[in-house]
């Protein structure tokens, strides 16, 4: 069967038919801890302050901490950056670049695609070795 209780079943059906579910519809409280919309203003306006501008909120919160002024949590200060469109690279240096992949080249017969090695092979202590022309390493696949 549907392994619930009998309770459960009583709550989900009325007069015999399974009734629509009610949550979406339910009226929940706004939590006491909700921010303000001045401390929202406030937590923009210090976001927006030339000595807080280049920062992101992951700094400036708890450099406001050692001040002594607590307005919101780092959370906080992101969810309402974000709100404002103004979550994005925050520093004086440029914004990281999409960097493209190198070409890469695949081999379907022999000698079609030639790399070479250039790493340093590790040697034995006090072993002195020749990496001239004829000891190059060249690889094909």
């Amino acid at each position: 069967m549907l392994e619930i209780s009998s309770r459960t079943y009583k709550r989900w059906t009325q007069e015999g038919e399974v009734k629509a579910d009610g949550r979406p519809n339910a009226e929940r409280p706004e939590p006491a801890n909700k921010l303000t919309p001045e401390e929202k203003h406030q937590v923009l306006e210090i976001c927006n302050e030339e000595a807080w501008q280049s920062l992101p909120p992951s700094q400036i919160v708890p450099a406001l901490a050692d001040e002594g002024v607590y307005i919101a949590s780092e959370s906080s200060f992101y969810r309402i950056l974000k709100e404002a469109g103004q979550l994005h690279h925050r520093g004086r240096a440029q914004a990281p670049k999409k960097v493209s992949k190198p070409k890469s080249y695949k081999a379907t017969a022999p000698n079609q695609v030639w790399s070479w090695d250039i790493s340093v092979p590790q040697q034995a202590a006090g072993e002195m070795r020749d990496y001239g022309p004829s000891s190059s390493a060249c690889r094909c696949w």
